[in-house]
């Protein structure tokens, strides 16, 4: 390790999306953080394209405003078969928690609006063109070496390093994690076009096993195809302007569109063995790459960051036990997975290997829309597996309200006592939260439970059902159901994670139980948790 020693709590290696999530939102705990990409600025060409309700609720949690980059509300995604007609759609109408269901972007726009809520954090610095040529982890820390685009050598001492530098990771070959998987022997023609007339405003996939092309409207006129190649097509042939002028003449005058990206690609579908080893941590496309049918690559990435972020500041400021970033594992890998599958069996759909396999296939899935049930489950979402998890860090127990222990709480308008009008995820605030439903929580501390909580960083607070005012501080009224009465009814408290997820909850006359389990917990964690 050569040049000067520079000492950190955290090093993100990677400043894409991810990495810049992570970063934005280790700066919230005011965590001394080093994020470094070899890259010397953004990368101008679109990418991921698709935020699901979940990605815009972790942006709302990393301070991000609404308006800081262009989206394009989905209203439906649809599923198309030339011999069967429509055999699949998913309504992606409303929101859930405050946020549509479904938005498409232009992800340089994203990064953008990310990097510059990182420069407005004090704690984290970037280094761009500068790349990990190494690291030790010696148990306490970890020794990093870096070397700038000019060739000076820097060393960088870090209680952790995370590694968001994309499926190609270093980090992740640096711990000897696999990346077992799938990779799709079809490639595919991504183009990116501009100036696209038409009031086009959806997704579709056309599910053709001659040619399956999904097909998707983006901020700033833009809209993307996906060409699957066929057997003996070349990248070069595709990406040829008269063969891109070829595929998209059914859709509009080709005189007319810009073409933004042309570029070949082939699909994977990957996932480490374990994201994290000693003081090193995996997140996004370096722990899990999933393939773009379902739109949930990047999501993922910004869900492993969401629930890193708050276990790395816990433990670096000494609030909560270093074993509690097992957790992150624990909860992140199988529900990446589930997500992984979801997209591999949307894939199947998508790309069917011949016209009797589509007419079999995309057939069985139209008349099995023919029942209510079965319709409502796929188009209003029901196949995506939920962001809860069976074991990690949360107090295991029977459910006995409208709330699950280890599932995310829901998000809801409140108003505080001022008349402000906000979303709840906003008035809980960054850290741990003892939330009273309709009765105030806290009046049943103990004192020293009180002194306990609040020595993790817990505070409190108390929603109350609409028209009943919230006159005190610390008390927001409800503005729509989601809280009350569907999550919880009055008289019921939930101890809640940074990360929204509940990890205890109960009778409010309980609350002083039901805090001093949830401290035990985080300052005594063992890798697995305990009922109580």
């Amino acid at each position: 390790m050569h040049g000067t020693i520079e000492s950190v709590d955290v090093l993100v290696v990677g400043y894409g999306p991810v990495g810049a999530a992570l970063a934005a939102l280790l700066g919230r705990y005011g965590v001394s953080t080093l994020v470094i990409d070899k890259a010397a600025d953004i990368l101008m060409s679109p990418r991921a394209i698709a935020l699901d309700n979940e990605a815009l609720r972790i942006l709302q949690a990393t301070g991000l405003a609404d308006d800081a980059f262009d989206r394009i509300v989905i209203p439906q995604v649809r599923m198309l078969c030339p011999h069967v007609g429509l055999f699949g759609r998913v309504n992606t109408r409303g929101d859930i928690d405050g946020h549509p269901k479904l938005v498409t972007f232009y992800q340089p726009d994203l990064e953008r609006a990310l990097r510059a809520l990182v420069a407005s954090h004090a704690s984290v610095r970037a280094w761009l063109a500068t790349e990990m040529i190494g690291f030790v982890d010696e148990g306490d820390c970890v020794t990093v070496a870096l070397r700038e685009s000019g060739g000076r050598e820097r060393t960088v001492r870090a209680r952790y390093l995370i590694g968001a530098d994309g499926a190609g990771s270093l980090v992740r070959k640096a711990i000897g994690q696999g990346f077992t998987g799938q990779t799709y022997a079809e490639d595919w023609l991504i183009v990116d076009a501009r100036n696209v007339p038409g009031d086009f405003d959806h997704v579709e996939f056309i599910c053709d096993s001659q040619r399956p092309t999904p097909h998707m409207v983006a901020p700033g006129g833009r809209t993307r195809w996906e060409f699957m190649l066929r057997p003996g097509e070349t990248r070069e042939q595709m990406e040829r302007d008269d063969t891109i002028k070829s595929l998209l003449s059914q859709w509009a005058n080709t005189d007319d569109i810009r073409i933004e990206r042309k570029a070949v690609y082939r699909f994977h579908a990957r996932c480490c063995e374990r994201f994290s080893r000693g003081r090193v941590f995996l997140i996004g496309d370096a722990a899990h790459v999933t393939p773009p049918f379902v739109g949930q690559g990047l999501v993922a990435g910004l869900r492993d960051a969401m629930n890193l972020a708050w276990k790395l500041a816990s433990v670096i400021d000494g609030r909560a036990a270093p074993a509690i970033l097992d957790s992150y594992d624990i909860e992140r890998r199988p529900h990446a997975a589930k997500m992984i599958r979801l997209a591999k069996f949307m894939g199947k759909l998508v790309m069917p290997r011949n016209k009797l396999m589509a007419i079999l296939v995309h057939g069985s899935m139209a008349a099995l829309r023919l029942l209510p049930a079965l319709r409502r489950h796929f188009d209003e979402l029901g196949v995506k597996p939920k962001n809860e998890f069976p074991d990690g860090l949360f107090v295991r127990g029977r459910r006995r309200g409208g709330l699950k222990r280890g599932a995310q709480i829901p998000q809801g308008l409140v108003r505080g006592s001022d008349g402000t009008v906000l979303l709840s995820d906003d008035a809980l605030g960054s850290g741990l939260v003892l939330v009273g439903f309709g009765v105030d929580a806290s009046a049943h501390l103990a004192p020293a439970t009180r002194q306990a909580w609040s020595a993790i960083g817990g505070s409190s607070l108390q929603l109350r059902a609409y028209g009943t005012g919230a006159s005190a501080s610390e008390a927001y009224e409800c503005l729509d159901i989601q809280l009350m009465p569907r999550a919880a009814a009055t008289g019921w408290c939930a101890v809640v994670r940074p990360d929204r997820t509940v990890l205890h909850d109960g009778p409010a006359s309980e609350a002083d139980r039901l805090v001093r389990a949830s401290i035990d917990l985080l300052t005594r964690h063992e890798p697995r948790s305990r009922a109580a």
